[in-house]
């Protein structure tokens, strides 16, 4: 398996409204590499989860490029984007049980899930059990939605978001409602599916350690990407317009209006407040 790359680049998101227009995002650039795993981290509001709902086609940028592999999301037609999330998108919504039939097993959820790959490319896609055990529900199959841990609804919510062998993985606030061992377990999880299968992963959380885990954590503010977080150092990041946000705690000590000189010597770039 072959993960797919992400690609945003000045992507503006606005909601239409009657009381008035709400910018969700005003100017994202990002880069997934294939096989990447990321974490979107920021406060309710500030415009991840839908930054995810426009990776996932759910909904169309209202300017700029949303691009996974090498489809032009904003481009495609509502059947091709059917077919895609169908495919190549696999998606993961917030509330484990959002995302299974509480009746049936575990084994029915993934051959529902795998239903429109198959008309496909059936010979991609991996028997049930196999899905099952990559999420470390072996030999679960038969067990039935209701009867599940809330650990072990939300691997089998990320077992159906796999079933089609996706190259792309998005999942919306995998651990929020989890105890620290039923986080380690779901995290243990992703680590699997990226590891065995090269899958790119982009998690939307309000949890640090989930970046942590993750190696790569974006963090959206205003409605833009405000920093990253890489291997444990946290690094501001430059807009595709020049543009920098700056940590939160500068910004308390420093109100709006303020000059700041900037000194560039060799590798080292310096802010002085006038």
């Amino acid at each position: 398996m072959i993960g797919l790359a992400v690609v945003c680049r000045r992507v503006v998101h606005i909601y239409r409204a009657e009381g008035g227009d709400v910018v969700a995002l005003s100017g994202v650039d990002l880069d997934i590499a294939p096989g990447g795993m990321v974490a979107l981290v920021g406060p309710s509001g500030s415009g991840k989860s839908t930054l995810i709902a426009l990776l996932a086609g759910l909904m169309r940028p209202s300017a700029g490029r949303v691009q996974v592999g090498l489809a032009d999301i904003g481009q495609l037609s509502e059947k091709e984007l059917a077919r895609l999330r169908g495919t190549d998108l696999g998606v993961v919504l917030q509330g484990a049980k959002r995302n299974l039939l509480p009746y049936a097993t575990l084994m029915s959820n993934l051959w529902l899930a795998q239903r429109r790959a198959a008309q496909v490319r059936p010979r991609d896609l991996e028997p049930p059990d196999q899905i099952l055990a990559l999420v470390g529900l072996p030999g679960h199959g038969h067990r039935r939605v209701r009867d599940l841990e809330p650990a072990e609804a939300q691997r089998a919510a990320l077992a159906v978001g796999i079933a089609s062998s996706p190259g792309l993985l998005l999942v919306d606030e995998p651990t929020s409602q989890l105890d620290r061992a039923g986080r380690d377990e779901v995290l243990d999880a992703l680590e699997a599916i990226n590891r065995e299968r090269g899958t790119t992963i982009v998690a939307v959380t309000h949890d640090p350690a989930v970046g942590e885990r993750l190696g790569r954590a974006v963090t959206i503010r205003d409605g833009r990407v405000g920093s990253e977080g890489r291997n444990g150092r946290e690094f501001a990041v430059i807009a595709g317009d020049g543009t920098i946000q700056l940590p939160p705690e500068v910004l308390d000590a420093y109100p709006p209006g303020t000059l700041l000189a900037v000194k560039h010597d060799g590798g080292e770039v310096t802010l002085v407040a006038e």
